[in-house]
């Protein structure tokens, strides 16, 4: 179930408002272009300035639109274990197939304060969950023995692997062994870590080019290493121009210039700098996506 292309998506909104109907036709695109899975709700979903309400019906229109076709693995971390049990329930009762949990962010808890935090949700929610580390964005650094430790619960089933540390993502697969699901959750190291065993990626560059993204995973699995690697390659101009910015601010900015979703954020992210779109709109361009 958890491999391959899964794309982080974002949250689209109109006046301010979370839009359904531009949210649903992504979904439709995705899984005719390729996508294996949807997550809701991420970093790049803007998780962050959803309010509960607006984060459960998110999972909801998700859960509605997919149809079972695919995975759903909704995002339901937070830095409180209490919150995160909370939504994480909900989640359950809104049919998603998974859940992705971020490391407890800001409030920096040890290793042993990080593996209490997940045996916790795990305990309490009976449904397959995937640890999410990402230090660049959350301020701690769940650490490879910790990892190990987590992975022997049952219903903890893989990682995304966010720190861009090669010699990091390669200590969690060794000590967590194959049936542990390890995820890239940069798409510059997607191929590199697919070398090592890992299974694919939690996508931010899959919101504007995810036959290509998948093409590359479906290749790398298939043992065609040459054509991933083709891929890859022809990805990181897209993969860099992702990041020109905070993330989703490129993607949603570029997915709006596709003509996908109006160009619009919940502050405090903001419409990109004019000098940068230019950039985006150039790269987009070449990728064959926007016309030159």
């Amino acid at each position: 179930m958890f491999k391959g292309s899964f794309v982080a998506i974002v949250t689209p909104f109109k006046n301010g408002r979370f839009d359904e109907k531009a949210y649903k036709e992504l979904i439709e695109w995705h899984i005719a272009e390729g996508t294996d899975g949807i997550v809701p709700c991420g970093t790049t979903g803007e998780s962050a300035t959803l309010d509960y309400d607006e984060h459960y019906k998110v999972i909801e229109v998700a859960v509605k639109a997919v149809k079972g076709r695919v995975p759903v693995v909704a995002g339901t971390g937070s830095n409180s274990t209490d919150e995160t049990i909370m939504i994480t329930k909900k989640a359950k009762k809104l049919g998603a197939d998974a859940v992705l949990l971020v490391a407890p962010y800001y409030n920096k808890p040890t290793q042993e304060g990080l593996y209490l935090h997940y045996k916790a949700v795990a305990e309490a929610v009976n449904i397959p969950q995937i640890l999410y580390n990402v230090p660049g964005r959350t301020g701690v650094n769940m650490l490879p023995p910790t990892v190990a430790r987590l992975a022997g619960i049952k219903n903890i089933v893989g990682i995304k692997e966010a720190t861009g540390d090669m010699r990091q993502a390669s200590d969690v697969i060794r000590l967590c062994g194959d049936k542990f699901k390890v995820l890239s959750g940069d798409d510059f190291t997607t191929l590199t870590l697919m070398a090592l065993g890992g299974k694919g990626v939690i996508s931010v560059s899959a919101n504007v080019s995810p036959r290509n993204v998948a093409a590359m995973c479906r290749a790398w699995g298939n043992g065609n290493f040459a054509q991933a690697r083709k891929l890859h390659f022809g990805l990181e101009p897209l993969n860099q121009a992702m990041f020109i910015e905070t993330n989703p601010i490129p993607a949603k900015t570029a997915l709006s210039m596709m003509g996908k979703i109006r160009e619009e954020f919940r502050m405090p992210l903001c419409p990109m700098a004019d000098a940068n779109k230019e950039k985006l709109r150039k790269t987009l361009a070449e990728q064959g996506i926007l016309k030159k």
